[in-house]
């Protein structure tokens, strides 16, 4: 492990104790850091943090006084879903102590190259296919990492020079940035999402673009071509870009990128395999694939091992991920659709006609985005705090049957009921999970585990 700075003594103010601040906790003790763990939850019955205040960590739980700021404090690590409206961070910005987050410190301290993957939507399947492909790297070990689910410090302690991390970073956690420096990036896409933490679409839009901002010309750059605005946002990037494309592919893209035209994956003009290879539905999911596989090219895996990795891969538990065929109907669990855009990605998969459930979270927002991508859906089960809100959209785009339900369990018995042969049953809600879930998993699991006790 590389070491940009010495922590130790330096006295750093940890906020949130969930699966992250648990890793950034234990690595900053390791490092020999004055640390203090703050959370606004009951902390009292968690034994992990008794062992903690035996080790020297000053534990604050019930709230986030101010008072934590007091002293000599370098910088603070939060949990990057801790908004930074919050009183303590407000004011922390004022007095200018840095804020960061866990990704900022593996950049720091990684010894081996990270690949940064980012984007609104198809950034965790990019992850997961590419780490597949990169365990057959024959030299060192790929490790996946970062918003996927697994803490980056926890990686980076044990990582060797010839490793590879793989990380999905989020907006959240690359707002806390400053030197993080993937050598390879991607960007999948940028549409409008979570702007009720960002607070405008373009503080969101600068959030993603600080994946690239330390990238060198010694770096490479992996981006959507078919979206003009990302295209004109990566100009300036020093790093060799290389674009990925399935809709706008011209002269460049085929001098420079990675591209499908009829059917046939091109890497800058040389075919490399037809697009029937890939398992999981979707053109979208044909760029998430041509972008882990420009990043396994460049890293020199063999062809034939990324062509079988693409054929093995069925995709991620929770976006679009095929449940089974149950009485002719075919179930899909996308729950991980928790904006618009996703669910607009999920119904443009399918050219069969959909039984659609949905519904959830009420962040304030309106359905017309969906209206025009509605034409195959026949049957729309909606359910939870956006209900009422969805049903607009669903009876004006001329959806012939829209009900509602309080609740996931009673949409899926009315969709299940009005399936029929040779259809789909799409759960992508399209709202965040937090009215009914903890997170969008377990709203998944519920979803799966419904349909599995109607079809037994």
């Amino acid at each position: 492990m590389k070491s940009t700075q010495d922590l130790t003594n330096k006295h750093i103010l940890v906020l949130g104790y969930a699966m992250t601040g648990k890793s950034v906790v234990d690595f900053l003790v390791k490092q020999g850091a004055n640390v203090a763990l703050n959370d606004r939850g009951d902390l009292s019955t968690d034994p992990s943090v008794s062992f903690l205040i035996e080790q020297g960590v000053k534990v604050v739980d019930g709230g986030h006084p101010l008072e934590l700021l007091d002293g000599d404090l370098d910088f603070i690590v939060k949990n990057p879903g801790i908004p930074y409206s919050i009183p303590i961070l407000e004011e922390a910005l004022k007095r200018n102590i840095p804020i960061y987050t866990d990704i900022e410190l593996s950049s720091r301290y990684a010894v081996c190259p990270i690949v940064g993957i980012t984007g609104s939507n198809g950034k965790t399947t990019t992850t997961a296919l590419l780490y597949e492909m990169l365990k057959n790297r024959g030299r060192g070990e790929a490790h996946l990492a970062g918003n996927i689910g697994i803490p980056t410090l926890d990686i980076v302690q044990n990582a060797t020079d010839s490793d590879i991390i793989v990380m999905e970073v989020s907006s959240f956690q690359l707002e806390g940035t400053e030197q993080f420096h993937p050598h390879i990036a991607v960007l999948t896409n940028i549409f409008e999402a979570h702007l009720d933490y960002h607070g405008s679409r373009e503080n969101y839009v600068q959030a993603k673009l600080k994946l690239i901002a330390n990238q060198t010309s010694d770096d490479y750059l992996i981006y959507n071509y078919d979206q003009p605005e990302l295209h004109d946002l990566v100009a300036d990037s020093p790093a060799v870009r290389i674009p990925f494309s399935t809709m706008r592919v011209d002269e460049y893209v085929r001098s420079h990128g990675i591209y499908e035209e009829a059917g046939v994956i091109y890497y800058q003009g040389e075919a490399l395999f037809n697009t029937d290879l890939i398992q999981i539905p979707g053109e979208h999911n044909v760029q998430n694939v041509i972008a882990a596989v420009a990043v396994a090219l460049i890293e020199g895996i063999e062809l034939a091992s990324i062509k079988e990795e693409i054929n093995k891969y069925q995709g991620m538990p929770h976006r679009i991920q095929p449940i089974g065929e149950f009485n002719g109907r075919r179930y899909y669990n996308d729950s991980k659709a928790t904006n618009i855009t996703a669910t607009i990605t999920a119904l443009d998969s399918f050219e069969e006609p959909i039984v659609y459930i949905g519904g959830g979270l009420d962040r304030g927002n309106t359905f017309e985005e969906l209206e025009a991508h509605l034409k195959y859906v026949k049957v729309a089960a909606l359910y939870g705090e956006t209900r009422e809100k969805m049903r607009e959209s669903f009876v004006a785009a001329g959806v012939p049957v829209v009900e509602v339900f309080e609740t996931l369990e009673e949409a899926v018995a009315f969709a299940d009921g009005h399936a029929e042969v040779g259809e789909v049953v799409l759960f992508s809600p399209s709202c965040a999970s937090w009215d009914q879930f903890k997170n969008y998993e377990i709203r998944g699991v519920n979803f799966v585990e419904a349909v599995e006790r109607l079809n037994k």
